[in-house]
């Protein structure tokens, strides 16, 4: 007996490892992947082999999850996000070889539609706007949008904008977190 939700529909590949209380949803294939605990895996989602995922992840519907990506925990993924894996695909050539690894850091949110093009990182609890292109490396806590994506603002933990005094330092306001810019940096200091 499984310790995780697999719907009728769902496909997964012998050699696959999916935690504890984890939900695989309609039309969704997961190849030799590695899948952590309580993460909800939503309708016809891809997850291709070696993709690791954390505990406590959420992939919202129509998103493909290829070779070379590794996310820690608490990781969201908005309805229909972009992944690549390599940089200069061709047709007619095999790249498998060349696959860059993106890392997604703890609690990092992309939004729909956005892009991530591979080899970067993207940092703790940072905030991908919907329809972004990512194709730079995102510090923890920024909120990047556009197309290139570019910082706009700092999130706190809870996905607040942060709004940072003359000492620079700024409460985030759900949690009362408090926060601090220093050397171009954003820093959680609870």
């Amino acid at each position: 007996m499984s310790n995780f939700f697999q719907h009728p529909t769902a496909i997964i590949d012998q050699g696959a490892i999916i935690g504890e209380g984890s939900k695989i949803w309609h039309f969704t294939h997961i190849m030799q992947a590695t899948i952590g605990e309580n993460c909800n895996i939503g309708q016809n989602v891809f997850v291709a082999n070696n993709v690791v995922l954390g505990n406590n992840c959420k992939v919202q519907n129509n998103v493909s999850l290829y070779e070379g990506l590794v996310c820690e925990d608490e990781v969201f993924f908005g309805p229909s996000c972009v992944f690549t894996n390599v940089v200069n695909p061709r047709a007619f050539l095999e790249r498998k070889h060349q696959y860059r690894q993106t890392i997604i850091k703890q609690g990092a949110s992309i939004g729909a539609n956005a892009t991530i093009i591979c080899g970067h990182t993207l940092g703790r609890y940072c905030l991908v706007a919907a329809g972004s292109l990512v194709k730079d490396d995102v510090p923890d806590f920024a909120y990047v949008a556009g197309c290139p994506a570019k910082v706009v603002g700092y999130v706190g933990k809870y996905g607040h904008r942060l709004i940072f005094d003359e000492e620079n330092i700024a409460i985030e306001p759900e949690s009362n977190l408090t926060y601090k810019m220093h050397n171009g940096k954003c820093i959680m200091l609870d």
